[in-house]
């Protein structure tokens, strides 16, 4: 079993905020393909990071949505992080997977 996360931005690039019904649409999307999903909305996380060495520090402010599944079908999580990335305007956009044990 693996918890897959994904990190998406609460704003587009020029700092406008994304429409909520992207993050709607996510969570449906992912209750529809693994029966559920947990979304983290109220305290946005922020990311940060330097560009280039020595340039200048962009941020992002962020949610998080999670699911887990029992295999990790990567092809499939491929093309659903590029299809977000064309929805949300973005050139990367980080989906993780983590091994996970149920207690």
């Amino acid at each position: 079993m693996h918890l897959v996360q994904l990190l998406l931005p609460l704003y587009d690039n020029d700092g406008h905020a994304l429409p909520r019904s992207y993050f709607t649409q996510v969570a449906a999307e992912l209750t529809a393909q693994f029966g559920g999903v947990t979304a983290y909305l109220r305290a946005p996380a922020r990311g940060v990071w330097q560009e280039d060495e020595g340039g200048d520090v962009a941020h992002d402010d962020i949610v998080l949505h999670e699911v887990m599944v029992d295999g990790l079908d990567r092809a499939w999580w491929a093309a659903y992080g590029e299809k977000l990335r064309g929805r949300f305007g973005q050139q990367e956009l980080v989906i993780r997977a983590h091994p996970l044990e149920r207690l």
